[in-house]
Protein backbone atom coordinates (compact mmCIF):
# COMPACT_ATOMS: atom_id res chain seq x y z
CA UNK A 1 0.00 0.00 0.00
CA UNK A 2 2.82 2.39 0.92
CA UNK A 3 4.63 1.77 -2.40
CA UNK A 4 1.36 2.34 -4.26
CA UNK A 5 0.76 5.58 -2.38
CA UNK A 6 4.28 6.86 -3.09
CA UNK A 7 3.94 5.91 -6.75
CA UNK A 8 0.62 7.72 -6.96
CA UNK A 9 2.03 10.82 -5.28
CA UNK A 10 5.07 10.76 -7.56
CA UNK A 11 2.84 10.46 -10.64
CA UNK A 12 0.61 13.30 -9.49
CA UNK A 13 3.59 15.48 -8.68
CA UNK A 14 5.30 14.71 -11.98
CA UNK A 15 2.14 15.64 -13.88
CA UNK A 16 1.67 18.79 -11.81
CA UNK A 17 5.23 19.92 -12.31
CA UNK A 18 5.50 19.05 -15.97
CA UNK A 19 2.54 21.31 -16.57
CA UNK A 20 3.97 24.08 -14.38
CA UNK A 21 7.44 23.88 -16.02
CA UNK A 22 8.91 25.90 -13.14
CA UNK A 23 9.40 23.05 -10.72
CA UNK A 24 12.67 22.30 -9.01
CA UNK A 25 12.28 18.76 -7.58
CA UNK A 26 15.25 19.34 -5.24
CA UNK A 27 13.43 22.29 -3.67
CA UNK A 28 9.93 20.84 -3.64
CA UNK A 29 8.39 18.84 -0.81
CA UNK A 30 5.56 16.32 -0.97
CA UNK A 31 3.66 16.15 2.32
CA UNK A 32 1.18 13.30 2.57
CA UNK A 33 -1.78 14.14 4.79
CA UNK A 34 -4.81 11.94 5.47
CA UNK A 35 -6.77 13.79 2.76
CA UNK A 36 -4.08 13.70 0.09
CA UNK A 37 -0.73 15.11 -1.08
CA UNK A 38 0.37 18.67 -0.41
CA UNK A 39 3.08 20.17 -2.63
CA UNK A 40 5.37 22.79 -1.07
CA UNK A 41 7.72 24.91 -3.15
CA UNK A 42 10.75 25.90 -1.05
CA UNK A 43 12.61 29.22 -1.33
CA UNK A 44 16.37 28.55 -1.15
CA UNK A 45 16.98 32.05 -2.50
CA UNK A 46 15.10 33.69 0.40
CA UNK A 47 15.90 31.32 3.27
CA UNK A 48 18.88 29.15 2.25
CA UNK A 49 19.79 27.89 5.72
CA UNK A 50 16.20 27.06 6.62
CA UNK A 51 15.62 25.19 3.36
CA UNK A 52 18.89 23.29 3.81
CA UNK A 53 17.96 22.26 7.36
CA UNK A 54 14.39 21.32 6.45
CA UNK A 55 15.69 19.07 3.64
CA UNK A 56 18.19 17.44 6.03
CA UNK A 57 15.41 16.66 8.49
CA UNK A 58 13.02 15.49 5.76
CA UNK A 59 15.64 13.12 4.35
CA UNK A 60 16.12 11.62 7.83
CA UNK A 61 12.37 10.99 8.09
CA UNK A 62 12.17 13.41 11.03
CA UNK A 63 8.70 14.75 10.17
CA UNK A 64 7.03 11.44 9.29
CA UNK A 65 4.26 10.78 11.81
CA UNK A 66 4.53 14.10 13.65
CA UNK A 67 1.38 15.80 14.97
CA UNK A 68 -0.14 19.09 13.99
CA UNK A 69 -0.05 20.03 17.67
CA UNK A 70 -1.25 23.64 17.37
CA UNK A 71 -3.99 24.49 14.87
CA UNK A 72 -5.89 27.76 15.04
CA UNK A 73 -8.88 28.17 12.73
CA UNK A 74 -8.44 31.10 10.34
CA UNK A 75 -4.72 31.37 11.21
CA UNK A 76 -2.40 28.38 10.88
CA UNK A 77 -1.48 24.71 11.47
CA UNK A 78 1.81 24.07 13.29
CA UNK A 79 3.88 20.88 13.33
CA UNK A 80 7.48 19.71 13.59
CA UNK A 81 7.73 18.93 17.30
CA UNK A 82 8.75 15.34 18.12
CA UNK A 83 7.35 15.81 21.66
CA UNK A 84 3.99 16.77 20.18
CA UNK A 85 3.30 19.60 22.60
CA UNK A 86 5.18 22.57 21.12
CA UNK A 87 8.23 22.32 23.38
CA UNK A 88 10.48 20.08 21.29
CA UNK A 89 12.67 20.26 18.25
CA UNK A 90 15.62 18.69 16.49
CA UNK A 91 18.15 20.31 18.79
CA UNK A 92 19.68 22.63 16.20
CA UNK A 93 18.71 26.29 16.16
CA UNK A 94 18.63 28.23 12.88
CA UNK A 95 19.51 31.91 12.65
CA UNK A 96 16.58 34.01 11.41
CA UNK A 97 16.39 34.69 7.68
CA UNK A 98 13.56 37.21 7.64
CA UNK A 99 12.76 38.04 4.04
CA UNK A 100 10.23 39.77 1.82
CA UNK A 101 8.07 36.68 1.36
CA UNK A 102 4.49 37.29 2.49
CA UNK A 103 2.63 35.29 5.13
CA UNK A 104 -0.38 34.76 2.86
CA UNK A 105 -2.60 31.73 2.49
CA UNK A 106 -0.41 28.65 2.04
CA UNK A 107 2.81 30.31 3.26
CA UNK A 108 5.11 27.91 5.12
CA UNK A 109 7.10 29.61 7.85
CA UNK A 110 9.27 28.67 10.82
CA UNK A 111 7.85 28.72 14.30
CA UNK A 112 10.12 30.15 16.99
CA UNK A 113 10.23 31.31 20.59
CA UNK A 114 10.66 34.96 21.54
CA UNK A 115 14.31 34.93 20.41
CA UNK A 116 14.33 35.56 16.62
CA UNK A 117 17.16 33.02 16.26
CA UNK A 118 15.37 30.19 18.07
CA UNK A 119 13.73 28.43 15.09
CA UNK A 120 14.50 24.71 15.02
CA UNK A 121 12.25 22.14 13.34
CA UNK A 122 8.75 23.47 13.97
CA UNK A 123 6.93 25.20 11.14
CA UNK A 124 3.44 26.36 10.31
CA UNK A 125 1.23 26.70 7.26
CA UNK A 126 -1.04 29.74 7.05
CA UNK A 127 -4.76 29.13 6.43
CA UNK A 128 -5.29 32.81 5.65
CA UNK A 129 -3.38 36.05 5.28
CA UNK A 130 -1.16 36.71 8.31
CA UNK A 131 0.83 39.65 6.95
CA UNK A 132 1.41 40.97 10.45
CA UNK A 133 4.02 38.18 10.77
CA UNK A 134 6.02 39.45 7.78
CA UNK A 135 9.67 40.26 8.61
CA UNK A 136 9.27 38.60 12.04
CA UNK A 137 9.23 34.93 11.01
CA UNK A 138 11.12 33.17 8.23
CA UNK A 139 8.96 32.16 5.27
CA UNK A 140 10.75 29.29 3.55
CA UNK A 141 8.03 27.85 1.33
CA UNK A 142 4.59 28.02 -0.24
CA UNK A 143 1.88 25.39 -0.73
CA UNK A 144 1.35 25.22 -4.49
CA UNK A 145 -1.07 22.28 -4.55
CA UNK A 146 -3.20 20.45 -2.01
CA UNK A 147 -4.20 23.38 0.18
CA UNK A 148 -7.65 21.77 0.40
CA UNK A 149 -5.99 18.96 2.42
CA UNK A 150 -4.29 21.48 4.72
CA UNK A 151 -7.73 23.04 5.24
CA UNK A 152 -8.97 19.66 6.51
CA UNK A 153 -6.44 19.45 9.38
CA UNK A 154 -8.25 19.08 12.71
CA UNK A 155 -8.52 22.39 14.56
CA UNK A 156 -7.48 22.93 18.14
CA UNK A 157 -9.38 24.58 20.94
CA UNK A 158 -8.71 27.60 23.07
CA UNK A 159 -6.55 30.61 22.30
CA UNK A 160 -3.38 28.52 21.85
CA UNK A 161 -5.00 26.02 19.48
CA UNK A 162 -3.91 22.86 21.32
CA UNK A 163 -5.28 19.82 19.50
CA UNK A 164 -6.70 16.70 21.15
CA UNK A 165 -6.10 13.57 19.04
CA UNK A 166 -4.30 15.62 16.35
CA UNK A 167 -3.87 14.89 12.67
CA UNK A 168 -0.37 13.88 11.58
CA UNK A 169 2.04 14.23 8.72
CA UNK A 170 1.92 10.75 7.19
CA UNK A 171 5.14 11.43 5.30
CA UNK A 172 7.21 14.36 4.11
CA UNK A 173 9.61 13.82 1.21
CA UNK A 174 11.81 15.85 -1.15
CA UNK A 175 10.26 15.41 -4.60
CA UNK A 176 13.66 14.61 -6.17
CA UNK A 177 13.92 11.59 -3.84
CA UNK A 178 10.39 10.39 -4.66
CA UNK A 179 11.04 10.53 -8.41
CA UNK A 180 14.12 8.27 -8.24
Amino acid sequence: MKKYLLALVAALCTFHFQSAQAADPENTLVMQLKGGPVIIEMYPDSAPNHVKRIKELVRKGFYDGLNFHRVIDGFMAQTGDPKGDGTGGSGQKIKAEFNDRHHGRGAVSMARAQDPNSADSQFFICFADAGYLDHQYTVWGQVTSGMEYVDQIKRGTGSNGEVTDPDKIISLKVLADVQQ
